[in-house]
């Protein structure tokens, strides 16, 4: 039984139904139905044509290079060295060759889109007036509306343009995935390479506490309420090369040091302070930023970049801003000399912890 809806005065009434209307009848009507005006709607190449072949030869190239892009990514992402070296060398070109072959993936797709959209879809214009109300027939109208548009994409007509889309776009996906597998390609733990810095001990000495000019620290160097940058005392301890070892060394008062010892044992470092002294890493667990603003009152110390707030009487546990996890603490003592010296490494990860993930 077909299916015909009243006309306005003049007009013919008009059956959806009907073998003999085409899709385009049908989505002309269902925007008549939406108070939509097809004004104007016409191909811009002919199809089968040298320039409709020209233009989706085009289209496919630029995604046949999003895919190599997105492939080279993760290439570079499993195998290249990225250790850091001193000096020159390969791991220096790590990070700016993810981002250019990133950034290349990322234009040959959107020039894709771009060149099909604007090249290979018919022009069209458009005016509507909104009003609501669904039926049957209107669900029939839609359903035939994107078919068509499917149909306008031209896929079927130009199967170069869908696989090259599938082979640019798989890599891309892959792309986004490849930081939540990469652990599962490379250890990240091997060498302990994320949990040793500067401060571990060497040939079974422990490593003194020294200022940025070398030398060692005396609990008598800083006054009660007061802290300090503290890196190793190994060679080239001030440096790049121990990036991840700077700690901020504070004298807590009396009532602060109480506390903050009580806290410790609760979290199992009842013997990482000595007296009232406590060192915590500078190293911001948020995004790695030199967490150095320390206010004496209230013992809350600052991260500048992000403004994360650790509170050093509770283990510098995270109490304001995006940072998550604690400073990691670093036990000390005063070796046979009067000298500040790291008892070990620190026993947790330094900075942002993404390597911990299993």
């Amino acid at each position: 039984m077909s299916r015909q809806t009243e006309q306005p005065a003049g007009q013919e009434p008009f059956d959806v139904d009907d073998p003999r209307l085409t899709r385009f009848d049908i989505v002309r009507e269902g925007a008549r139905r939406d108070d939509i005006e097809i004004v104007h709607y016409e191909p811009q190449v002919v199809a089968g044509s040298k320039a409709e072949r020209r233009l989706v030869r085009t289209v496919a190239g630029f995604f046949l290079l999003t895919g190599l892009a997105a492939t080279a990514f993760l290439v570079l992402y499993i195998w290249w060295p990225w250790e850091y070296q001193p000096g020159s060398g390969g791991d220096k070109l790590y990070t700016p060759l993810l981002g250019l072959t990133l950034g290349v993936a990322l234009l040959a797709v959107g020039f894709g889109i771009l060149t099909w959209g604007k090249k290979l879809l018919p022009k069209e214009v458009s005016i509507q007036d909104r009003h609501g109300g669904v039926s049957t027939e209107d669900q029939k109208i839609t359903g035939q509306t994107m078919a068509y548009m499917t149909d306008e994409l031209g896929v079927r007509r130009r199967p170069l343009l869908g696989v090259s889309l599938l082979a640019g776009l798989a890599p891309v996906g892959a792309v986004a995935a490849a930081p939540l597998v990469g652990a599962l390609i490379s250890d990240p733990h091997k060498d302990d390479q994320m949990m040793t810095t500067g401060f571990a001990p060497q040939d079974g000495q422990r490593i003194r506490l020294v200022r940025e000019d070398g030398r060692p620290i005396r609990p008598a160097d800083i006054s009660s309420g007061g802290q300090i940058t503290v890196f190793p005392g190994v060679e080239h301890g001030v440096s790049n090369r121990y990036a991840d070892s700077p700690a901020l060394l504070i004298h807590l008062r009396d009532a602060d040091a109480e506390e903050s010892r009580r806290n410790n044992e609760r979290e199992g470092h009842g013997d990482y302070m000595w007296g009232n002294y406590a060192a915590y890493s500078k190293i911001c667990t948020h995004a790695g930023c030199p967490a150095s603003l320390y206010e004496q009152q209230t013992n809350r110390l600052l991260c500048p970049c992000h403004q994360s707030q650790f509170l050093i009487t509770d283990n510098a546990k995270p109490i304001f801003g995006p940072a998550s996890r604690r400073l990691p603490q670093l036990p000390i003592e005063v070796d046979a000399e009067g000298y500040f010296v790291a008892r070990s490494d620190y026993t947790e990860t330094v900075g942002p912890d993404f390597w911990e993930r299993p």
